[in-house]
């Protein structure tokens, strides 16, 4: 298991030529209880890319402490049914540039109406074409898919494992992987190369992993139709191991979706 590199938590929004939106930027989050913290203001890309393992333990430790439902998501016990939060990101393969929007409502204060100086574009609200957003998997169960390359290709072999997986539950669940500040450039050739068939998401400032509390790799994600939290679980797994979790999922699903009837 690799450690997560570090995350800047101050945003911008996905922006560039293909977004209708790209001078928006959001600021944290605000008014929807969601898995993972809001994110606090943070220190910039340079200052934090070169974080240890261990300053990742001691922080997420600290924070377990004063913060009962923190820590690293899939080492820890997290409170299930949550929503997920919601974000947008840059198509991997794609020309467009900008980091993760989080936003998770119009407003960056709680003011009602909201001052005009403080609005902004939600993650699942921003255009585009070039752009992923979490909530368009929603409509099925989602395997959400964290990964890095540094420290190992343990990450990025696993990836091989994503596709394959994918490919035999297509139409009946939704995967989705997310890569956490690689190389721009690798992470396209590496998409190319392997011919992965789940969509690939480019996290370029490491905002959705914070916000995940993504603190190894491979980290995964697993929800009920409508973003909803089943489980999670972090470190590698064969074809069969994580073709257990999404059967596991799917039969959750059918429990959940029976007793509501």
């Amino acid at each position: 298991m690799a450690a997560a590199p570090g995350a800047a938590v101050a945003l911008t929004a996905v922006s560039e030529r293909d977004s209708d939106r790209g001078s928006d930027r959001p600021k944290g989050i605000a008014g929807r209880r969601t898995l993972g913290p809001a994110p606090r203001p943070g220190r910039g890309y340079s200052a934090i890319v070169g974080l240890l393992f261990l300053a990742l333990i001691v922080f997420a430790t600290i924070h377990m402490i004063t913060h009962k439902d923190e820590g690293i998501l899939g080492l820890q016990q997290v409170s299930t049914d949550e929503p997920l939060a919601e974000f947008a990101v840059p198509v991997a393969t794609s020309s467009l540039e900008g980091d993760a929007n989080i936003a998770q409502d119009d407003c960056e204060s709680n003011a009602l109406p909201c001052p005009s100086d403080q609005r902004r574009t939600p993650a699942c609200k921003v255009k585009g074409p070039h752009v992923i957003r979490v909530c368009d998997y929603f409509d099925r169960p989602l395997v959400l898919s964290f990964w890095f390359t540094r420290g190992g290709n343990n990450c990025e072999n696993q990836q091989d494992v994503v596709s394959t997986v994918s490919r035999r539950y297509r139409g009946r669940v939704n995967f989705l992987s997310i890569d956490v500040r690689d190389s721009r450039d690798s992470v396209r050739d590496l998409v190319r190369e392997r011919g992965w068939s789940m969509p690939v998401g480019y996290d370029h400032d490491g905002a959705v992993a914070t916000l995940y509390r993504v603190g190894g790799c491979p980290t995964f994600v697993y929800a009920y139709p409508g973003g909803i939290l089943e489980s999670a679980s972090i470190g590698v797994l064969n074809p069969s191991q994580l073709s257990a979790r999404v059967q596991a999922l799917l039969a959750a699903t059918r429990r959940k979706e029976g007793a509501a009837r």
